[in-house]
């Protein structure tokens, strides 16, 4: 019969059968090592990024750091680069600094109150009385005979 090979556990698994890769794959063993492999893969790929971006630095390819501000924080405008308006092109809105006050259209159904929220607890009602069957109702006691 096949055997199953785990690259994660690095083991053979007894018999290659839907049951038996499923009861491994779902055990903690394996999926600890699955998030080891997956860990150390993004480790790796950040210490690539790391040393790609040392060696671009001092290769000279990278002469200043973009993320870092001009005096007092404040980026810093590159030369004879235009910055775009906050609006970034779009029209003007209400509001925004030049444009005249609009007030918000009236609403009709601003003047009501909103709904109270509803509790489901005070829906239910009180608890039965102990010693009753929750749904069943008890018969008349001390009634006629």
């Amino acid at each position: 019969m096949p055997k199953y090979y785990c690259d994660y556990c690095d083991t053979y698994l007894t018999h290659d059968s839907p049951s038996v890769r499923k009861t491994h794959c779902t055990g903690r063993k394996h999926r600890d090592n699955v998030k080891f492999y997956y860990q150390k893969w993004m480790e790796e790929q950040a210490q690539h990024l790391i040393d790609a971006t040392t060696a671009a630095f001092k290769a000279g390819k990278i002469t200043n750091n973009p993320f870092a501000g001009g005096p007092g924080g404040a980026p810093q405008k590159p030369a004879g680069v235009s910055i775009p308006p906050p609006n970034m092109g779009a029209p003007p809105r209400p509001g925004m600094p030049g444009m005249p006050y609009m007030p918000p259209l009236m609403n009709p159904m601003m003047g009501m109150r909103p709904p109270p929220i509803m509790n489901p607890m005070a829906m239910m009602g009180p608890p039965p009385p102990l010693g009753t069957i929750p749904g069943v109702r008890p018969g008349i006691m001390n009634g006629p005979k």
